[in-house]
């Protein structure tokens, strides 16, 4: 059995639900805290993600990027160019797949971005674009998608290994 080794960086302004976020997925949707300390610096979250055609795998070393933006507020999404440009200035040179993720969009009646406006940045940003709430729905999905995402390439590097054998 083969075990993949990835980390991802979860980046984005306080408060948009980061920690929220993650440790929802990490518990599979058993356990939403209410009451967060805004984080600042960094949590270490770990959880088995199964990855196709190589066993488990352990999100432990950077190489996909999760940004997070709170719908309700927009200066929380104008500041994901920062966020991007900071995380990919951290791995020069390579490929830093990652997504865009609204967060609380239970608070539709406080909307302040537009979701095709959102969608349509990550496009351009070359990033996969979700939205969620923590505590209602979606917030799998975009891990999965960063699963995958890994998984192309840990794949493509496979293959220039056995290129150059």
């Amino acid at each position: 059995m083969v075990k993949l080794a990835a980390k991802c960086i979860l980046a984005g302004d306080p408060a948009v639900g980061k920690t929220a976020l993650a440790q929802i997925f990490r518990s599979d949707g058993t356990h939403f805290q209410k009451n967060y300390t805004l984080t600042t610096g960094v949590d270490l979250i770990v959880k088995m993600v199964p990855v196709p055609d190589t066993g488990d795998s352990v999100w432990e070393s950077p190489n996909v990027l999760c940004l997070v933006y709170d719908v309700t507020n927009e200066q929380s999404f104008s500041n994901c160019s920062k966020w991007l440009e900071k995380a990919r200035s951290q791995v020069p040179g390579t490929s830093l797949p990652g997504v865009l993720v609204g967060n609380k969009t239970d608070l539709a009646g406080r909307r302040a971005v537009d979701a095709a406006q959102a969608h349509e940045w990550a496009l351009g940003q070359g990033l996969e674009f979700f939205e969620t709430s923590v505590d209602t729905k979606n917030y799998e999905a975009p891990f999965q998608c960063l699963a995958r995402q890994f998984h192309q390439l840990y794949r493509e590097k496979v293959e220039v290994f056995h290129a150059l054998a």
